[in-house]
């Protein structure tokens, strides 16, 4: 009988264990406090470095830029051909992430145009439509100080199945970015959330990773004639014949 209730207690110790950790993570992950953390990011920072000097990208190109949704997106160069595209995603990461690391993954390259994907993260996270509209302020800020004729598009942050209850604030920041690029020079707002919602106006099943939050193929397709239609408007010049 005493060994049996220790092991009872050895078990009730454990989960308590892991309840605590995952609650740790929980808050890490949607909670986060200022000062911000960028530190999760500083490997794949590292081996975008890394590569860079072995496979330099080339200048005045098309830097696709921001969380998961750029990270996963391994078939941009061929969807978005034939423009001079490039990529530098890191998962997990928030508009502040990006504004943190600009000067190593944006500002040295000097691409022709910034696109950018990052927000997301952000609404998850609970950040205020505030913070989030001021922290790519932020960015388009440090981008146009270093390099005044870039021009920077914003991807609406996308409606997903995961994330479908958030979608009244998704909707409200991407409005405040929209507004804000409309009066900005040089900084455009790129819509990509109606052809992702059916006639119904739900999220599409058929464009999304088993997640509910990535995007499979059918996705990026999507994406991919948003963006082409955006870049054939401000860089006619750039898209070379087949």
């Amino acid at each position: 009988m005493v060994v049996r209730g220790k092991r009872k207690n050895t078990r009730l110790i454990v989960l308590l264990g892991l309840l605590v950790v995952s609650g740790v993570g929980r808050v890490i992950w949607e909670f986060p406090r200022q000062p911000e953390y960028h530190g999760w990011w500083e490997s794949q920072i590292l081996k975008f470095e890394a590569n860079d000097e072995i496979n330099p990208p080339p200048e005045d190109a098309i830097l696709l830029v921001g969380s998961s949704s750029v990270g996963q997106w391994e078939t941009a160069k061929q969807d978005l051909g034939p423009f001079t595209v490039f990529r530098r995603g890191f998962g997990g990461s928030c508009l502040s992430d990006v504004v943190h690391y600009a000067d190593r993954i944006i500002l040295p390259y000097r691409p022709s145009v910034v696109i950018v994907y990052a927000g997301d993260n952000d609404v998850a996270a609970q950040k205020t439509n505030d913070e989030i509209v001021e922290d790519f302020k932020t960015l388009v800020e440090t981008i146009r100080d270093e390099l005044p004729e870039t021009r920077i598009g914003f991807l609406s942050i996308k409606p997903s199945l995961a994330r479908w209850k958030l979608r009244k604030k998704i909707r409200n920041v991407n409005g405040a970015i929209l507004s804000y690029a409309r009066e900005t020079p040089f900084v455009d707002y790129i819509d990509i959330s109606k052809p992702m919602l059916s006639r119904e106006g739900l999220p599409r099943n058929e464009i999304f990773k088993p997640d509910g939050l990535h995007l499979n193929h059918k996705g990026y397709e999507l994406w991919s004639v948003a963006v082409k239609s955006y870049l054939h408007r401000v860089q006619p010049l750039q898209a070379e014949s087949p």
